[in-house]
């Protein structure tokens, strides 16, 4: 586990070192932190749980899985963050949230010294995707917000997609074909 200080020193009181996984999507770097992160898994691994969803609205969105009697939603990290769409080979299972994140691989995990805030120029979207960002070796890496992957508003209309698909679904098995 390789350990990364900021350039510039910082008073050991606003320190705050963290453990993270740094992971790719589409050949850019991301980092979450490890206490957000229940488990990792392969995309194979996945294969017979995860349900192919049909709703449209929400393109990040495809996939959903059932683990100890919880829906989670699979989001495609690609898609979400804006990136040219990969094939993804792991998923971030998420431990407050009730989103799995679809990502290409994982570089490493690390201690980082602290979470910078997000500079001013980041005011759209990536504002709720991410917590800051944290200087990795050279690079300026985004830490990302577990519950950006989805909003509430999100997983609500997953939910009643999910709901009203499961209605449908009932009513046509309880009716008679001709």
């Amino acid at each position: 586990m390789s350990v990364t200080r900021p350039l510039a020193k910082l008073s050991r009181r606003n320190q705050r070192a963290e453990q993270v996984i740094v992971f790719s999507v589409a050949s850019n770097r991301f980092a979450i932190a490890v206490d957000a992160v229940q488990e990792i898994r392969s995309t194979d691994s996945l294969a017979g749980a995860a349900t192919e969803l049909f709703q449209t609205s929400l393109k990040k969105v495809r996939h959903k899985i059932e683990r100890n009697g919880r829906t989670y939603y699979v989001v495609h990290s690609g898609l979400h963050f804006g990136l040219p769409v990969t094939r993804p080979t792991l998923v971030l299972v998420l431990r407050k949230s009730r989103a799995c994140a679809l990502v290409d691989r994982i570089e490493e995990m690390l201690e980082i010294a602290s979470v910078r805030p997000l500079p001013h120029a980041f005011s759209g979207e990536e504002r709720r995707w991410y917590r800051g960002l944290a200087l990795i070796g050279e690079s300026v890496v985004p830490v990302v917000q577990p519950s950006g992957f989805l909003t509430p508003e999100e997983i609500s209309l997953l939910d009643s997609r999910m709901r009203a698909a499961q209605a449908e679904e009932a009513a046509a098995e309880g009716s008679p074909t001709t």
